[in-house]
């Protein structure tokens, strides 16, 4: 509201000093970049996982998962900052029962219902 009328006020200044130059009132932020992007408005943790994303790694298990094959040569890779987690296989597509169990870090573990192998791999915080 005090903008308009502020805009209304200068105008009408405008119009009566037809004689002297006026600059036109710019709608810009302070600085004459215009408004900022994520990129440059983003601190902390958000800054950081948006430097992580354009350097193509996913801080914080945000995308999609690949997809692996399950096999003994080519596992499910689980990422973990321990020495083992818990599991949970749908061995079948329209099962409703989870299959939970322990996989521990070392040679890649079968599923003890379908036979899918995982592998466990460590993983750093990002923080």
């Amino acid at each position: 509201m005090a903008g308009r009328h502020l805009l209304r006020a200068c105008t009408a200044l405008r119009l009566v000093n037809q004689n002297v130059a006026v600059r036109p009132l710019q709608r810009t932020m302070g600085t004459l970049k215009g408004i900022p992007t994520d990129d440059e408005q983003a601190t902390g943790l958000e800054r950081r996982a948006l430097q992580a994303l354009k350097k193509g790694k996913d801080p914080y298990s945000m995308l999609k998962p690949m997809e692996y094959a399950g096999t003994k040569a080519e596992p499910h890779i689980v990422p973990c900052i321990g020495a083992k987690r818990l599991v949970g296989c749908l061995c079948e597509e329209d099962n409703t029962a989870i299959v939970w169990f322990w996989l521990h870090e070392g040679d890649a573990q079968r599923c003890p219902s379908c036979g899918s192998h995982y592998k466990l791999i460590h993983s750093e915080l990002p923080h």
